[in-house]
């Protein structure tokens, strides 16, 4: 994997310096994957698992932190992110990061791999540019707001101010409030409680490998079962004893799933 770079990206009248890693870049004639982290996420917390993968399938990759994430550039203090802000990021941020690489998406269509609130942006990119992806693998992916979802974002908050929590999370973020407190002030406002990305779902064209653990503690497997109900063309894989991150929990049995999905599109 190539060293971290950082790009500046504009959008919605904001302009913050992106952090990326190219995995294989000159490997042009092969397909790019596109890594969307987690609530909590970054480019370092994906650890080796995309470099991995990609080397398996002999394929570019692109792994990111967004905004506030990451060594990107933190929000601002006391930031309130709306609801809509995954909509933002898959409608408006990745379209604008898309173009400060030089990537065409209509002629390089790009396999997006998301995780949590990664895999809700994926879906989300999917419905609103059909044209500019090739597939999606989803891990975990956020359709509704449950209540064992924001149980657990309860206790994320809980250990964040009474625990070793930042602590934790500073290896991954060179500023951890800014990493934390969006995204866990937007999931438990009562505004976020009426979240729904099905009508979103229901115009996705592309494939979707949809992976869930069957002890997944922030949510039920009604989340991918859902997809499967309304998107058209729709793998679902359930592992057993794996909870939120297939690809921590159970890294061979996820990849094993997403380079079978990947290898029946080349």
């Amino acid at each position: 994997m190539a060293d971290i770079q950082l790009t500046n990206v504009s959008y919605d009248e904001i302009t913050a310096a992106i952090e990326y890693q190219l995995i294989q870049p000159d490997r042009l004639d092969r397909p790019l994957l596109v890594f969307l982290h987690e609530g909590l996420g970054s480019v370092a917390m994906w650890k080796d698992w995309p470099a991995n993968l990609c080397r398996l399938l002999d394929c570019r990759g692109l792994v990111f932190s967004r905004h506030g994430y990451g060594k990107s550039t933190p929000r601002p203090a006391q930031e309130q992110w709306l609801p809509d802000f995954m909509h933002i990021q898959a409608q408006h941020f990745l379209p604008a990061f898309f173009s400060a690489l030089g990537i065409d998406t209509r002629a390089d269509q790009p396999i997006l791999v998301g995780h949590s609130d990664g895999a809700s942006i994926a879906l989300l990119y999917a419905a609103a540019f059909p044209d500019r992806i090739r597939a999606a693998a989803v891990l975990a992916p956020h359709l509704f707001v449950e209540e064992a979802t924001v149980r657990n974002i309860e206790l994320a908050r809980t250990a964040y101010l009474n625990s070793n929590l930042p602590d934790k999370l500073q290896r991954y973020h060179d500023n951890v409030d800014s990493a934390f407190w969006g995204w866990n002030n937007v999931w438990l406002s009562p505004a976020f409680r009426h979240w729904n990305i099905e009508d979103d779902v229901a115009c996705i064209q592309c494939p979707i490998l949809a992976i869930q653990g069957r002890e997944d503690e922030y949510g039920s497997l009604a989340q991918i079962e859902h997809i499967a109900q309304l998107a058209a063309d729709v793998k679902l894989y359930v592992i057993d004893d794996c909870r939120h991150s297939p690809h921590r929990d159970k890294p061979q049995e996820t990849t094993d799933a997403i380079v079978a999905f990947v290898r029946a599109l080349l």
